[in-house]
């Protein structure tokens, strides 16, 4: 599925090269390329689109799904990518507790951000994620794309510059 308005997106709108990684925020696997996607961003970053879709892994991580949720919760505020940021870098805190107090401090309305969440007005949206990923092959994460084309390759940042700039027009 190409990078859309319903996905969430950084870098270049116009950029010849897009990027679309399946991640489940509570995956040591997806933290450990937590580092390396941001450095690809920042290298990369007016060269490529890249867009994070949510693939939580339930049956293995039982925060995944509540911490895709509370990320698209805090971008029906506008710090999407603080709160996907934030929820990398403290995997191991990503009870509800710990990720209102997050938005607190981020400056989200914390009240329409927990009902958000009690609602589970983002669930819709996190399983749409889930199911292009399931239609597009994917079984785990972290699980990349590249211009529509699935990259099997390692994911550091070294091979994905690799992979990136074998993309370049």
């Amino acid at each position: 599925m190409p990078i859309g308005d319903r996905d969430n997106v950084q870098g270049n709108p116009d950029a010849p090269i897009g990027v679309v990684e399946y991640g489940d925020y509570e995956c040591p696997h997806c933290g450990a390329a937590f580092p390396d996607v941001a450095e690809l961003l920042r290298q990369r970053g007016s060269e490529l689109l890249f867009a994070y879709r949510h693939f939580p892994v339930t049956n293995a991580h039982k925060h995944a799904e509540f911490a895709a949720e509370a990320a698209e919760a805090a971008g029906a505020q506008g710090k999407y990518w603080e709160m996907h940021n934030w929820l990398f870098e403290h995997q191991q805190q990503l009870e509800p507790p710990s990720v209102t107090e997050a938005a607190q401090q981020m400056g989200l309305d914390t009240t329409q951000f927990t009902q958000h969440l009690s609602a589970h007005t983002f669930y819709p949206k996190v399983q749409e994620d889930f199911m292009t990923g399931l239609r597009s092959g994917v079984n785990g994460t972290p699980t990349f794309f590249i211009n529509g084309v699935r990259y099997d390759g390692p994911a550091t940042l070294p091979a994905l510059l690799e992979a990136v700039d074998a993309e370049r027009p």
